[in-house]
């Protein structure tokens, strides 16, 4: 497997400062699984080659794998590409080798670390499950220019078509230690694998090299998912991380949210009303176990607790700074120990199944959906509705066609600059019964707020009651 960096920069050979490697010299490192090799093909003042030659001993792979082959046939650990192709191999040996450079330090030319300089990569082997177009989602959004060679899987079989595998050459201009970054999260997360087991330590690694990118990278999921073998609990905590990373003050732009929605409502005192109407319908529900699901700041969680109806009482958020704000507006370390042990406040998000929610008598979504992406809805649903699957459901959310009475919202405006949609009464009523006729509940609505002929009330409420029949 072979990996080539070139650079037009003037002097070219300030590469090789920044690699740490001399570029006279041919320099071998040992490596667990075999061999890595650095010399410089070509070195001059007007462009400059580094070449990382990757000699992966397939017995060495065998000696130190880890755990049960599982369903592979009996010589699938001697026979396979990993001695061939760019996985997760090379992402070990650029931090191995490309240590200081991968992090940004240059000891004699400490001033080239930041400087953005023409650099071409060109990875043999590289194997893309899903081809092309996923190379071109991952990298042309950092700023790259790809060319692309497609290998068949034999040139005399041409019936038997293309293989996963391609020759891909990076242009772009670039910090050197944003380049090995990149590689390093993408390459095994083109081959969809690694050779290593995945735990914690991959979570802080994926953060640390995409710190700079990964946040608002079009693909964040796609890549924290396959980088982290798919592992769900792993992928959420990441995701909800790297969520609050995106906003550089997430607390401060949340409140300032809150408080446009507010100014628009505060005249018919709607947020109070709402919460109110959603206590009546939990305590009409019977419900003495109780989610508060995007409980944000913990308003409705402090009426909770002032009625000792509710026993056992769970507040979800995405924020882990709302969480905290929750419990500093709780009180939570000054509560009666008995008091503190009825509330719960954890860290989640509503479109990855979550054992912790299973088993409670109701939901409290106020507010909530608007703010979800239309075309992840369905997952909400299943999440919510069939996993979680409390016995009593509570959504309030926005009436689309109320928004007209307020003056200060303009034409078609959304209450809140974060959501994503605002449904008419007819939309909502539509969406609730779909949900309710899949997933074995009854559904009534009220509207909160008052109500203005044609147009309805500010809010509307949906109370999803579990069905007595299957």
């Amino acid at each position: 497997m072979l990996l080539t960096i070139t650079t037009t920069h003037i002097p070219a050979t300030d590469l090789g400062y920044l690699l740490h490697k001399h570029p006279a010299r041919v320099q071998t490192f040992a490596l667990s699984f075999g061999q890595a090799h650095i010399f410089y093909p070509q070195v001059g003042p007007e462009c400059c080659t580094a070449a990382l030659l990757l000699d992966v001993d397939p017995i060495k792979i065998v000696r130190n794998r880890r755990g049960p082959a599982g369903n592979a046939f009996a010589l699938q650990q001697y026979v396979n590409d990993r001695p061939y192709v760019a996985s997760s191999f090379l992402s070990v040996a650029i931090a191995g080798v490309f240590g200081s450079a991968l992090n940004g330090k240059c000891k004699d030319h400490p001033h080239l670390v930041d400087l953005r300089m023409p650099l071409q990569a060109k990875v043999i082997a590289l194997p893309c499950r899903g081809g092309e177009p996923i190379l071109r989602r991952l990298f042309e959004p950092l700023g790259y220019s790809l060319s692309v060679k497609r290998y068949t899987l034999d040139e005399q079989f041409s019936e038997w078509g293309d293989s996963d595998y391609f020759t891909v050459e990076l242009q772009g201009t670039q910090r050197l230690s944003d380049l090995l970054a990149h590689l390093y999260v993408l390459v095994p997360v083109l081959d969809d694998d690694k050779h290593y087991w995945v735990g914690d330590e991959e979570v802080a690694k994926l953060l640390h090299y995409g710190e700079s990118w990964l946040a608002h990278h079009p693909e964040c999921e796609l890549i924290t998912e396959r980088y982290l073998k798919h592992q769900r609990h792993l992928v959420n905590s990441t995701l909800m991380q790297l969520a609050e990373e995106d906003d550089p003050d997430p607390e401060e732009t949340a409140a300032r949210r809150d408080e446009e929605e507010a100014v628009v409502e505060i005249s018919v005192g709607l947020h109070r009303q709402r919460l109110e109407a959603v206590l009546s319908a939990l305590s009409e529900c019977g419900a003495a176990r109780v989610l508060d699901l995007g409980c944000g700041e913990g308003k409705l969680l402090s009426l909770l607790l002032q009625d000792g109806h509710f026993t056992e009482i769970v507040g979800m958020d995405v924020s882990h700074q709302r969480l905290k704000n929750a419990a500093a507006r709780l009180r939570l370390d000054e509560l009666p120990d008995r008091q503190r042990r009825r509330i719960t406040l954890i860290q989640g998000s509503l479109l990855y199944r979550d054992k912790r929610l299973a088993g409670y008598d109701a939901a409290a979504l106020t507010e909530v959906i608007e703010h979800l992406e239309p075309s992840r809805l369905d997952v909400f649903e299943r999440v919510l509705f069939e996993f979680a699957h409390p016995a009593s459901v509570i959504v309030t959310t926005p009436n689309r066609e109320y928004n007209a009475q307020w003056p200060g919202l303009a034409a078609g405006g959304f209450r809140h600059r974060d959501h994503r949609f605002e449904w008419t009464r007819a939309e909502f009523q539509a969406w609730a019964q779909h949900v309710a006729d899949r997933y074995n509940y009854t559904v009534r609505f009220m509207p909160i707020g008052a109500d203005v002929p044609g147009v309805g009330a500010p809010t509307q409420m949906g109370v999803f009651n579990e069905s007595d029949h299957s």
